[in-house]
């Protein structure tokens, strides 16, 4: 299905890209077009969100069943003051409307899990992963290589985040299929051994570096530009402002 032409608006509005090389009017209708589910609005999942949608995302879909409390603005920046109470979902998307109103918001105020998951997954392009939990991680990331869609996941700790794009469908350059999430975290540590946000703590700026980088990665695999993060795992650490890289590859 063709995608209509940008208007005189968009071409304003998104004139910084349209003059990059890499992107141009092409990539922009590439991302008129794109279907990106970003699981969770909070810490990662809010500048995800944001830049997403000044992007030009033609559609973002939210999954989250929880609602805005006050501890949470410190970092989930998307939500306000004025939101407390109510659901992160609607209130995203009414953010998302004063950022951008070209984008179409599609809401699933559930929890997902390994039932709900692959039904969920298959109506977008890109997912995103900004969950906070092994349980919801392997769940989602066994549902997109089940459909072939492209994840991009990251976390964070207290002061330290990681980032990572799974395609494991697709071949790499070695020859060998590219790694799962299961490759990488081939078992979730036991209960308790990762402390919560809530308990160990999270300094907000760190969320927004971190989730601003997905929103990179899932609009380099949107436009097609590139290397996305297949197969490397990339840390940061925010006290000594150190980024790192390490490769893993599939163990099948």
């Amino acid at each position: 299905m063709s995608t209509p032409a940008l208007s005189d608006e968009e071409l304003e509005r998104y004139a910084r890209h349209v003059v990059l090389p890499e992107i141009g009017g092409p990539g922009q209708q590439k991302l008129k077009r794109a279907r990106v589910l970003v699981l969770g609005a909070g810490g990662l999942g809010a500048p995800v969100l944001e830049y997403l949608a000044a992007a030009g995302v033609g559609t973002l879909g939210i999954v989250d069943d929880d609602t805005v409390s006050l501890s949470n603005l410190q970092r989930q920046v998307i939500h306000d003051t004025d939101s407390v109470g109510t659901a992160k979902a609607d209130s995203a998307r009414a953010a998302i409307a004063r950022i951008n109103p070209n984008v179409t918001v599609k809401l699933h105020k559930l929890r997902l899990n390994a039932e709900n998951a692959a039904s969920i997954v298959r109506g977008y392009d890109v997912v995103v992963d900004g969950s906070d939990n092994f349980e919801t991680r392997y769940a989602l990331a066994d549902a997109c290589a089940a459909e072939r869609k492209p994840l991009v996941h990251a976390a964070v700790g207290r002061f330290d985040g990681s980032i990572t794009v799974l395609k494991p469908y697709e071949i790499g350059q070695d020859g060998r299929p590219n790694p799962t999430y299961r490759d990488l975290f081939p078992e979730a540590p036991p209960p308790g051994l990762i402390p919560s946000c809530a308990v160990a703590g999270v300094l907000g700026a760190l969320t927004g570096v971190m989730g601003t980088l997905q929103a990179m990665e899932t609009i380099k695999l949107i436009a097609g530009i590139g290397e996305p993060l297949v197969g490397r795992l990339l840390l940061y650490d925010g006290l000594s402002a150190r980024f790192d890289i390490i490769r893993y590859r599939s163990q099948g």
